[in-house]
Order: C-alpha cells, then structure tokens, then sequence
C-alpha cells in the first residue's frame, strides 16, 4: 500500500488524519515526541509505524525513516500564541527549524509531496472579512511568525528543489480528542466543562466576537485532498465559511454566565474557502451548533 507519514500523528488533528489515512488504505509512518500528543489518540496503533523522534533532529536520520514514502504531512509545532510570546525562542527552534528539517530530510529521501499546517493566525489582526488568501500576512506572535516563515520553506524548496508543498492555514479547529489543557482549547471546551461542573460560562469582552470553527474530521479531509494537488506553495484556507459568536455558544450551551473582563482578541475570525473548493474540491461538512448539542447530550 501506499506509504505516507505524519508528524504529531498523535495529536488532536495529526490523529484524526491518521485515522482517515487508514480507512483509505495507507501505510503509516507516525513522527511525535509526545510531548503534547496521547497514545490513546492513536486508536488503531497496531496498524501503524511509531517513531517517539523529534522533528528538529538531524535530517539525515529523518530521511532514513521516511524514505520511500509519497508524502509527509507535517503538524508537529508548538501552536499557543500565549506561550510563543513567553518563549520565542522555543518556538522558532520548533516550528522554524523543524520544518526546515522536514523538508531537507523529504529532500535527501525522495519524498515529493510535503502537506504543511499552518494557521489564520498569520492574518494578524486584519479587517477583511471573510479573509482570502490574499491578504497580507501581518503576524502578532512568533508562533504566527514562525508558521509564516514555515510556508516560505515550503515555497523555496517547490521553486528550487521540486517537491510539491501545500500549506493549509487552519481556523478554529474543534472536535473529539481535544487535550482540555492544550493550546486548542477554544472556548468550546472550556464552556462545556464548566457546564458540567455546575460553573457559570465565563464570557470575556461582550461575547460578540465570533470565531470561524472548522471540524478536525473536515480538516483531516482537507490534508487528504492536499496531498492530491500538485501544490508549489500553495496557500489554501481551512476553516468553514461562518462565524458563530461566544455568547451563541453559551447560549446554545444554557446555564448562568459570568462576565470575565477585557482581553485583547480579533472580533471577527471568518475564512473565505473559496479555493480550498475550487482547489482541493473540498467542502466542510461539520455543524458546530449540531456538535455542541451532541456534546451536551
């Protein structure tokens, strides 16, 4: 079977691309260290090859792990915007040089497909909505940096060196397996958690501002169909084409509501995905709203 392989595999989203990649008959390679992904994600893990190996180690010991696969899927970063304005430095290590890494190791092995998460994050604080991939990137935090500079790797070795990249920035991935204490913690969770505790859903700022969720199943789909494009840098939006507010959340949720103070956020987080349909043929499935509920039930 075809051999394919994915960093973070036992992340949140790296996981749910795994299981996809199984149910289409691929043969697996999982890099992760582990340090913020669970093996109780990797719900098939017999049916798959392990590696517990950093992804900013040397890419010839990279290449000798992924050589005869058809194309890595590269998540594994540090991806908090809180924790990437404390350490910077960790986070251009991570992210920076390991994807440079990847890429030099897919180089070296002859892998010519390379599938790149990146983030909406790099659009900063834009004004444009629904965003388009050609806005301007204006980054606010080295973890949006060192994605940004991540997607210029991906262009610089399609233009010098041949493989083809594709870089999905990622809105506001949610979903089943989310670490409740990882940096996709997005208000979901957290409203949910405090609903079944019997805690009153904290609302920052007026609760208007409205986010653009996205399924992790959606988004493992959208790394599939990536794969399939003969990309050269592409960048290509992921996320669902609506916004919904943090006081429709609560709402939805039901309880008491408590007003937490100010903190400094975009208002608006909303994707144009007009050419991940045009270009992936890809369409979100996933109702937020609907999960919600589920989840609740």
């Amino acid at each position: 079977m075809p051999k394919v392989v994915v960093t973070g595999g036992a992340g949140f989203i790296g996981s749910h691309l795994v299981d996809e990649l199984l149910d289409q008959g691929y043969e697996i390679i999982v890099l992760d260290d582990l340090s913020t992904g669970r093996l109780s994600n990797l719900q098939r893990i017999d049916d798959i090859e392990l590696y517990g190996c950093d992804v900013t180690r040397s890419p010839l010991g990279l290449a000798a792990i992924i050589k005869g696969a058809e194309c890595v899927f590269h998540l594994a970063a540090k991806t908090s915007v809180q924790e990437s304005l404390e350490y910077p430095d960790l986070y251009t290590q991570t992210n920076v040089v390991g994807t440079a890494s990847m890429l030099e190791a897919c180089r070296l092995a002859g892998v010519k497909r390379f599938v790149f998460s990146s983030t909406s994050a790099i659009y900063g604080n834009t004004n444009v909505f629904p965003t388009t991939e050609d806005v301007n990137p204006s980054p606010i935090s080295p973890y949006a940096l060192s994605k940004l500079i991540g997607e210029n790797y991906c262009k610089f070795y399609s233009d010098v060196y041949g493989i083809s990249t594709v870089c999905l920035r990622y809105f506001n991935v949610y979903g089943n397996r989310v670490n409740p204490a990882g940096s996709y913690r997005s208000v979901i969770p957290v409203f949910i958690e405090q609903h079944l505790t019997g805690k009153p859903l904290t609302i920052t700022n007026d609760g208007h501002q409205a986010r653009d969720f996205v399924n992790v199943v959606d988004v493992a789909k959208a790394n599939i169909a990536a794969m399939q494009f003969s990309g050269k840098g592409h960048v290509i939006n992921i996320g669902s084409g609506t916004s919904v507010s943090v006081n429709q959340i609560a709402e939805i949720i039901g309880g008491k509501t408590e007003n937490v103070g100010f903190r400094l956020e975009p208002k608006v987080s909303l994707a144009s995905i007009e050419r991940a349909k045009s270009i992936l043929n890809w369409n979100p499935s996933g109702d937020v709203k609907a999960w919600i509920k589920d989840q609740i039930a």
